[in-house]
């Protein structure tokens, strides 16, 4: 009988779970057909989730609050900022809601998202869109396996399917764990 190991750093782990907010509407979701997957240890779903996750076995189903502070962050308003139509594209159609890419001063992307636009002034925010939301997942754990040394080189899961950057079947990894 192989041995059944528990989640710990190093373990691609195969999750379905439901996301709600406090107001209990659902964020986001993976079922047990189509379950979320990740490395346990690589930063690849929030801090609080994952501390709540390690030492858990395969069936193992918990209720997890995450603050904020543990998810994605309180929100920062140095990152909701007012800038230029003409720092963006010429005849760009700038609509709330538009997200776009752009570096930090240290070059790592960050997403933002247009918030309003008034005249010549364009509102963006770079918050993640759940900062400052309380988290309420209910996880059961579907799989536990050591990650292959691939997996470990790349720093995340490659799903049931072999390699997978290609996420057109995903939960929107960004918006859910990470």
């Amino acid at each position: 009988m192989p041995e059944v190991s528990s989640i710990q750093k190093g373990k691609v782990v195969d999750l379905s779970y439901t996301l709600k907010d406090s107001d209990g509407e659902l964020l986001d979701q993976a079922d047990t057909q189509d379950p979320f997957s990740y490395l346990h240890g690589a930063d690849e779903v929030v801090p609080g989730l994952e501390k709540a996750l390690e030492g858990l076995n395969i069936g193992d189903k918990k209720v997890v609050v995450v603050s904020a502070a543990e998810g994605y962050g309180e929100v920062d308003e140095q990152l909701k900022v007012a800038v230029k139509r003409s720092q963006f594209p010429k005849g760009a159609d700038l609509k709330a809601g538009m997200q776009f890419e752009t570096e930090s001063p240290d070059g790592e992307p960050m997403i933002f998202e247009i918030e309003k636009v008034e005249g010549e002034q364009v509102f963006v925010n770079g918050n993640h869109p759940l900062a400052g939301v309380t988290l309420h997942f209910d996880v059961e754990v579907l799989g536990v396996r050591d990650a292959t040394e691939e997996e470990v080189e790349h720093g995340h899961a490659h799903g049931p399917h072999g390699h997978d950057h290609d996420h057109s079947h995903d939960h929107d990894e960004e918006d859910c764990c990470h």
